[in-house]
Formats: C-alpha cells, sequence, structure tokens
C-alpha cells in the first residue's frame, strides 16, 4: 500500500507542472542523498544470502500461485485446505468480506504485474492470454466499488503498464494490442452508475450487470460507505483517464475527493471513518490510520505524485499534521473523536495501520515510522503474525490474520529508505514464519487464531498480489529485475502505474478552490528533499538507536499506563482511582469520580450506580481516566463470566502427506483432560461405531489407544465421552452434524458437561464444525492412517517430526503470557467490542453458543454477572509499580453515534432508569450542538 523503489523515500516535493524527468531526476538525488549518509546499524546480508532468500520467495509464489491455477481457477480465489474454487453463492456467506469476489477470477488479475516483477515473462503472457479469454465482467453479481476498483481494475491497468513496457523491449507480448486497457474501460464504466449521488461519493457497492437501484441489481438501498472506500479511487480512475483519453473517470475520482476534503472536521482536520453519501454527515466519528481510513490518506500523496497536482500535497500535509498532532502516540497510533481529538476512541490499534511507517517513508518522516514499524515487529516476533487487532498492552484482541501484506510493504520501503540490512532480518523472519506455520499442500492458509496457529480456508488475492511483490523486492539488486522499478508507483494493492502518466492526457480538471486551505507553517515541508539532515542525521547508528528503546517494548507492555503513572508521580500529583480501590464510602473517592466526570447514584434497593459524561470532566486527562475507570467497572463485574470462557484449542494434523501444515480451529469442553495445563495428546483417529457414541461401542479394538470420531446430537456430550473413555480411547473429536457448519461463519463452541459429577472423564475432547470435520474424515478415507495432535496451539513442525525436541523451549503460549501478567494487569480487551462495520469477522475470544431447545446436549454458555458489592474494604491497594489498564471501546456503540458519550455501569442487574437516560441524551446533544455552533 504504498510507492515503489523508495523514489520518494525522503518525501521529495516536485513542482506541479514538473516533467516526468524532473521527478525521476529529483527521486534519484534523493534516494543517492540518504544512503550516503544512512548505514546500516546490522551486519550486512551477503548477496550470496540475499539472493537464497528472493528464490525462495519465488518458490513460495510458484507454490501459491501453481495451486490456484491447478485447484481453482477460474473461481475467484483458492481454498487451500480444501483444495478448491471459492466460488460466490456456493459457500456460505462471509458478509462484507465476499463483495470483493465478482466470479472474475480475482486471483488471477491481481496476479498479473506481480509475474512480470518475479521474472515469470513467459507465465505472465500465458496469464494475460487466459483472461482475455475466460474473463467476464458482465457478471449479474454485486460487488463492492472498492475492492473491484483496486483489485481488479487496478490489476488490469498493472498489467497493461507492464505489457506495453515488455512490448517496447522487443522480446515478449509482441501480440498484444491494448486488450487489457479496453477490460479496464469497461470495468470503469461499469463503476461509474455507483457515483450518482448527490455528494459525488459512491454507493460502497455496485452490480456489475445491472448497476445501481433498479429491482434487478439487489443494491443501491446503502445510505454510509467508509472513507478509505469513497477516497481510494483516483489513481486508477486517473490513471484509466490518462491511458484513454476518456476525463470523465479521473473527474469522478476528484469529485468524491474534493468533498471528503470539505467534509474534515475543521477544528482538527481529521476524518471520521464512516459518512452518509448523500448527507455529507459523519456517521462514525472516530478517526485513526487504520481500518476505514487508511488508504484515503496515503491516495492524497501518491495522487501529488503520479498527477503533480499540488492541491493534493496540501491537503496530505493538513491531514498529516494533524494526524501527528492526535493521533501518533509513539510508537503507538490511537483513534481519536474528530470533535474531541485528545480524547482516545479506543485502545487497541488494528493490524491495517501497518502501512503507515511506509507512507512515512514517502513523506519522509523517518523516525516515527521506524518507532512504529519496530513496535509492530516486536508484536509478529510474539505472535507469529500480526493479529487483526491487538491492545496497547499488546494483548491479542482479534486473533485472526489473513496474511495481510501491509508490514512487509512497510519493511521494504525503510530499508530502500535506510539501507538498513536490519530490515532484510525482518523479511527473512516473514519468510520463515510464512513456511513454518502459513504453508499448507495447496498453498498457504490463513491463520484463524495466531494464539493457537489454527487455520482458516482462504488465501486472499492481495497476498498474491502484494506480499510476494514487497518481500522479492526486499532482496532483489537493480539487476534482478527486468525492468526499472523506480519508473512506476504502488498503488495500494501494490499495483504498477508508469509515473509518465503525470504529463498524458492531463485531466482538464481545476484545483479545487471552495474552500481554503488550512495555514501551515513551514516546518510542515521540512522533510524535502534535497535536505537529508533531518531524515539521517549523521550517525552511523541512527536507525538503530531509534529501535533499540523499543525492543522490549511487548514484553513490558502498556507504556502509556507507565508514562501516565511517572508523569503522576513527577507532578505530585496522585496516581488515577483504581476501580479495584473504590469505596463508595469513601468522600476522596467521590471527590475524584466527580472530577473524572463520573457520577454516583444510590438506588432504592442499595445498589449503586455509575453514569460517566466526559463532558462534565475537569479536563481531557480527567476525562481519560473516567473511562478507564468505567472499563475497569465492567472488567470486575464480568470477571466470573471471563473465567468459565475457555480460548479455543487446535486439531494438528501430522501424518503424512500433512505433517502438522493443516491445524483446525476446535471448540474446547468443560471437562476432561485440560490441554492448556497438560501435555497434547497424539494419536490416530479412528471412527466410533455407533458414530454417535451414544451408547457402548461395537468395535472397541477399532478406538482402542486411538482418538475417537464421534457425532454431536441423540446425547449428552459427557455421556459420548464415558462412552469412548470406556472403550480405550485417549481423547475424542466431536464433529457437528449440522451439515457446512464452520469455524469461518460460527462462534467458537464450547462443550458443557451434563450438570453432574465429570471427574471421572480424563481424556481431552474437542470439538470441530462439519468443515472441519470433514477434512479430516476426508484424509481418513483417503490415507487410511490419520495421525493428529490435540493441543492448546499449533506446535512446532519440526518437533512434530522429531518428538525427542517436544522438552526444547517454545514460544510461550498467550494463556502462558496472560497467567504470568494477572498480577500486573486487568485484562479489558475483551470485555466490550466496538461494532466495526468495515470488520466483519468477529473476534474469537468473544464467541458464545447456546444450544438449541431441541438439543439434548449442553452448550457453554454465559455465566451471569456477579454484582459487586459497593464496599470494597477487603480489597488489596493496587501495586503502582508496573500497574496497567486499557482503555477499550468507549463502551459498546455510543461512542460510534456520538463523540460525547454516557457509557454507565450499573452494581447489579437492573438497566439505567429511562428517565436517566433521557437527561444523558439530552444532555449530550446540547453539548454537541454548543460543539457545532463553536466550530461553525
Amino acid at each position: 500500500m504504498s510507492e515503489a523503489g523508495g523514489r520518494r523515500g525522503c518525501g521529495c516535493r516536485v513542482p506541479q507542472r514538473a516533467s516526468w524527468s524532473l521527478v525521476a531526476a529529483t527521486a534519484a538525488l534523493c534516494l543517492v542523498l540518504a544512503k550516503s549518509v544512512c548505514t546500516a546499524g546490522a551486519a550486512p546480508m551477503s548477496r550470496e544470502e540475499k539472493q537464497k532468500l528472493g528464490n525462495q520467495v519465488l518458490e513460495m509464489f510458484d507454490h501459491a500461485y501453481g495451486n490456484y491455477m491447478e485447484h481453482a481457477y477460474p473461481a475467484d480465489e483458492l481454498m487451500p485446505l480444501t483444495c478448491r474454487g471459492r466460488v460466490r453463492g456456493q459457500e456460505p456467506s462471509r458478509g462484507d468480506v465476499d463483495d470483493a469476489l465478482g466470479k472474475f477470477s480475482l486471483t488471477l488479475i491481481d496476479s498479473l504485474d506481480t509475474l512480470v516483477v518475479l521474472n515469470k515473462t513467459k507465465e505472465f503472457e500465458d496469464a494475460v492470454r487466459k483472461v482475455l479469454r475466460d474473463v467476464n465482467l458482465d457478471n449479474d453479481v454485486v460487488v463492492s466499488v472498492f475492492e473491484t476498483n483496486i483489485r481488479v481494475l487496478g490489476g488490469l491497468l498493472g498489467g497493461h503498464s507492464l505489457a506495453i513496457m515488455l512490448k517496447e523491449k522487443g522480446e515478449h507480448m509482441q501480440w498484444y494490442n491494448d486488450e487489457l486497457l479496453q477490460m479496464a474501460k469497461q470495468l470503469g464504466y461499469k463503476l461509474l452508475p455507483a457515483f450518482n449521488t448527490t455528494s459525488g461519493l459512491p454507493y460502497p457497492r455496485i452490480n456489475l450487470k445491472f448497476g445501481i437501484r433498479k429491482p434487478e441489481a439487489r443494491t443501491g438501498t446503502e445510505t454510509d460507505t467508509c472513507t478509505a472506500c469513497a477516497g481510494t479511487l483516483i489513481l486508477e480512475f486517473a490513471a484509466l483517464s490518462r491511458f484513454t483519453g476518456a476525463t470523465i473517470f479521473e473527474e469522478y475520482a476528484r469529485k468524491a475527493l474534493d468533498f471528503l476534503w470539505e467534509k474534515r472536521q475543521r477544528s482538527s482536520n481529521l476524518v471520521g471513518v464512516t459518512i452518509n453519501i448523500h448527507t455529507g454527515d459523519w456517521v462514525r466519528k472516530d478517526s485513526g490510520v487504520g481500518a476505514g481510513i487508511d488508504s484515503y490518506y496515503e491516495y492524497l500523496l501518491k495522487a501529488y505524485v503520479l498527477l503533480g497536482d499540488d492541491s493534493f500535497l496540501e491537503r496530505f500535509n493538513t491531514h498529516y499534521d494533524a494526524i501527528m498532532r492526535y493521533i501518533s502516540q509513539p510508537p503507538l497510533l490511537l483513534d481519536v473523536h474528530i470533535h474531541k481529538p485528545m480524547l482516545n476512541a479506543r485502545t487497541w490499534m488494528d493490524a491495517l495501520l501497518a502501512f503507515f511507517p511506509g507512507l512515512q517513508v514517502l513523506k519522509g518522516d523517518i523516525r516515527p515510522a521506524i518507532e512504529t514499524h519496530e513496535m509492530l515487529y516486536q508484536v509478529i516476533k510474539k505472535h507469529n503474525f500480526l493479529p487483526e487487532a491487538f491492545t496497547t498492552d499488546f494483548r491479542v484482541h482479534w486473533a485472526q490474520h489473513p496474511l495481510r501484506p501491509e508490514f512487509a510493504e512497510s519493511t521494504y520501503f525503510l530499508y530502500k529508505a535506510t539501507g538498513d540490512p536490519y530490515y532484510l532480518e525482518v523479511g527473512k523472519t516473514l519468510i520463515e514464519n510464512l513456511n513454518k506455520y502459513a504453508r499448507v499442500p495447496c498453498g498457504f492458509a490463513a491463520m484463524k487464531d495466531v494464539r493457537t496457529g489454527s487455520h482458516e480456508d482462504r488465501m486472499d488475492s492481495f497476498f498474491l498480489a502484494e506480499m510476494f511483490k514487497y518481500l522479492y523486492l526486499l532482496f532483489a539488486d537493480k539487476e534482478d529485475i527486468i525492468f526499472d522499478i523506480e519508473d512506476y508507483i504502488f498503488t495500494t494493492e501494490a499495483h504498477l502505474l508508469p509515473l509518465w502518466l503525470s504529463t498524458t492526457n492531463r485531466s482538464s480538471s481545476k484545483k479545487n478552490t471552495t474552500s481554503e486551505y488550512t495555514e501551515l507553517d513551514d516546518s510542515n515541508f521540512d522533510w524535502t528533499c534535497p535536505n537529508t539532515q533531518i531524515l539521517f542525521p549523521n550517525d552511523p547508528l541512527y536507525a538503530q538507536s531509534i529501535r533499540e528503546p523499543l525492543k522490549n517494548v511487548v514484553d513490558k507492555s502498556c507504556p502509556r499506563g507507565i508514562i501516565r503513572v511517572e508523569e503522576s508521580f513527577r507532578s505530585g500529583a496522585k496516581p488515577p482511582l483504581r476501580a479495584r480501590d473504590f469505596m463508595a464510602t469513601n468522600p476522596e473517592h467521590l471527590e475524584i469520580l466527580k472530577k473524572m466526570g463520573v457520577s454516583l447514584i444510590h438506588l432504592k434497593d442499595g445498589r449503586v450506580q455509575l453514569v460517566q459524561h466526559a463532558i462534565q470532566a475537569a479536563s481531557s486527562i480527567d476525562a481519560e481516566d473516567g473511562l478507564r475507570f468505567m472499563q475497569e467497572m465492567i472488567e470486575l463485574s464480568s470477571q466470573q463470566q471471563k473465567e468459565q470462557q475457555l480460548p479455543p484449542r487446535a486439531v494438528q494434523i501430522i501424518s503424512h502427506p500433512f505433517f502438522g501444515r493443516v491445524v483446525l480451529t476446535a471448540g474446547p469442553a468443560q471437562f476432561g483432560l485440560d490441554l492448556s495445563k497438560h501435555k497434547e495428546t497424539r494419536g490416530f483417529v479412528a471412527s466410533s461405531k455407533p458414530y454417535n457414541g451414544c451408547s457402548e461401542l461395537t468395535n472397541p479394538e477399532a478406538v482402542m489407544g486411538k482418538i475417537a470420531l464421534i457425532q454431536r446430537g441423540q446425547c449428552m456430550f459427557a455421556e459420548k465421552a464415558r462412552n469412548i473413555q470406556n472403550a480405550g480411547a485417549i481423547g475424542g473429536i466431536v464433529i457437528d452434524d449440522n451439515e457446512g457448519s464452520s469455524s469461518d461463519t460460527a462462534p467458537l463452541f464450547q462443550m458443557a458437561g451434563d450438570g453432574k459429577d465429570t471427574d471421572d472423564i480424563t481424556i481431552p475432547m474437542l470439538f470441530l464444525f462439519s468443515k472441519e470435520g470433514s477434512i479430516i474424515l476426508d484424509a481418513l478415507r483417503e490415507h487410511e492412517q490419520v495421525e493428529v495432535l490435540l493441543s492448546d496451539k499449533a506446535r512446532d513442525r519440526a518437533i512434530l517430526k522429531d518428538p525427542e525436541m517436544e522438552n526444547e523451549d517454545q514460544p510461550s503460549s498467550e494463556n502462558d503470557s496472560q497467567n504470568q501478567s494477572t498480577e500486573q494487569m486487568l485484562s479489558l480487551s475483551q470485555t466490550v467490542g466496538l461494532a466495526d462495520q468495515e470488520t466483519p469477522e468477529r473476534p474469537l475470544d468473544s464467541h458464545s453458543e447456546s444450544s438449541s431447545p431441541a438439543d439434548s446436549e449442553e452448550a457453554a454458555g454465559s455465566a451471569p454477572s456477579e454484582q459487586i458489592s459497593s464496599s470494597t474494604e477487603n480489597h488489596e491497594p493496587a501495586s503502582l509499580d508496573g500497574e496497567c489498564t486499557d482503555l477499550d471501546d468507549q463502551l459498546q456503540e455510543q461512542s460510534e453515534r456520538e463523540e460525547d458519550s454516557s457509557p454507565n455501569v450499573s452494581w447489579g442487574t437492573k438497566a439505567q432508569p429511562i428517565d436517566s437516560i433521557l437527561a444523558d441524551w439530552n444532555e449530550d446533544i446540547e453539548a454537541f450542538e454548543m460543539m457545532e455552533k463553536d466550530e461553525l
């Protein structure tokens, strides 16, 4: 999601009407100067090792691309666990994730220019012929405008850019006559009806065949879209206009960008996550650099680079100044409210922000780029991959990892800007982790849970479009690439567009003059070339000196909390009041609550209710302390419930030909052997008879010493466990009888006992949904002997091959790390979740499932929250040394609807009185209206 080759690695500013040659010359000067003053803080990597790693990347790409072409094409994507293609409508819906699929061979189109970058010109020529022969863009399917633009339109344009380059060289593609460009133009016209709104912002979805708002289109009723969805069009649409001479595409994309700029919050210069496409009102008023906004900022800067329009740079600099003022809390990047940017909107970060260090390299702000990148790398070293979301104390918030490439992208650009071989070692780690944990016989599988190592039957097209491209370029020398990568800019999907477009078929669109730009001081342009003193001080260990203090940031955790306490001690003020110390009868505590904007209400039944109004706090810091206090109270009230929620387990197939490469997400049981406390169970599987396991087994000799496979239904889980245990089984796997169920679409399932004493059950029991269970059953039918490992998380494949290595040091599990830190911090990140619209998948930690009335089995449900006593005299005082908590998601959806949230927690089970709720709403509405008037 960043710009190619380090061309503007130090943020070169080029005049609006500069020729392409001047762009290239200025960029080359910038890169030379940067590298001349910046030497590595790590031992240099030999050319032989770089070549070896580059060849390894090529082999990995061949494995992924080859399996897609063999098992999935012409489907959109490969399902690497079941070795088949993912076709829209033939698989269980995954919600918004499926909007990228349009029955147009998505992975092939997305991979076109990757083939050329990896010097696979013959494969590229064959791929182009397949696209022209097989791909149909006139399908009756509703797709995402955003995803179709960056992946399909961008893929076609990137393929066209390199096709004409190869044709000019005279060796390949001599038959090519702009066929990919004509397909791109056809797709562009199919997307244009989405812009038929009063604001100029596009609808989020469109039917490729029927467009918008027709009955048969099944779309066009949406009112909201994300900022990135509307603001990530200009590169592809402008390139299409410049290539074809049809200016309408660039004009529509510019109009959408102009509208977003007009609607920025004027006092903070930030934009929200979601906007109404008809009214321009912000629907979600939180702002960050991750999901929902990320590529909007990226395209402002890159539009300036590609199109030579200073207005885009001015807008980017205005936004960037606000980002560094409010969102950046090095090394963290935390979302804030656009109207009250001093207040954090949440205390967890999503994986998409990993692109931002690469964008900072393009801007030229190297120091914070190094800091944030290092923090992200420490998280990766802890979990092997970057979780979809993680908290400010670096615990897993959402456990999935769909093989996102953003961190590899930033690694590449930091290496190009600094020349520090440290980043080559980072890339080497990424390669090793992909091969070790994500590689499966039919490709690379996304991680369902980074803590257990379980897989998801998913390999997104962006994995081939971006990951292998950035990793190969990281280790490649200039002579390893058959064209000059410096002549192109990367789109957010890493597609290549030539820089000479800046002087071709220029649009007649004029600079936006409907509003004045924020006046910026000259310091905003300090990072322009050829000034390298700010970027790279004359210190050979510059980058290393920035990274060093962050080496243990993940293990130490909670930097903000520690800083907050240290500041309190320096200022002589008392540290914030902790929920565990609070006593409702203590006048001093009540005064602190008032200062934090927290009201205490004594109910008639003796219970105490707390309500917080951020606008009533004495200061923004006190308001933040109040929100943290409320989160701690919620944590205390739900602590018993959380203790009863078990984490997911893993079933790993370790026999030939799998060798540990296939890991299935399994639900735990609340009885039997606890795999988190005992050694894993390893054995061959065998089906029980009867298959439901509800009576004495008739084939005890078949399951003796093995792991029994049994089907859900007709009796209690505990009864099944006893029957297979009596037959001599060493473990059991219950497979769901609901055909088609999958951990991809269903919440985590926990097996409960039968209400009796289950201490007699001593074998481990795990639950698999139908889809995951069928993988084992299919393997058993095909190979007869199938060995699996039941564990709390996937094991290293090297150890699986040699059991004697099991006693060697292994990375501690998430559970271990949480147990070690229990005395140091309260875990809040899973208590209350923000219902993000752009992330359809829910975190595994918050999953629960209850059985239907007709089902005789008991599923583990949520335990009722205990009442919290208002008297806490028996509580031990909290230690201030190293103590930390994280301020979580602004109490459900209230922070999404209004920036003046009124979170409340009741010490009991009764709801807040309706009169109190109405009063809170009236106060918030009045405050919001006052704020709007102030801004106007």
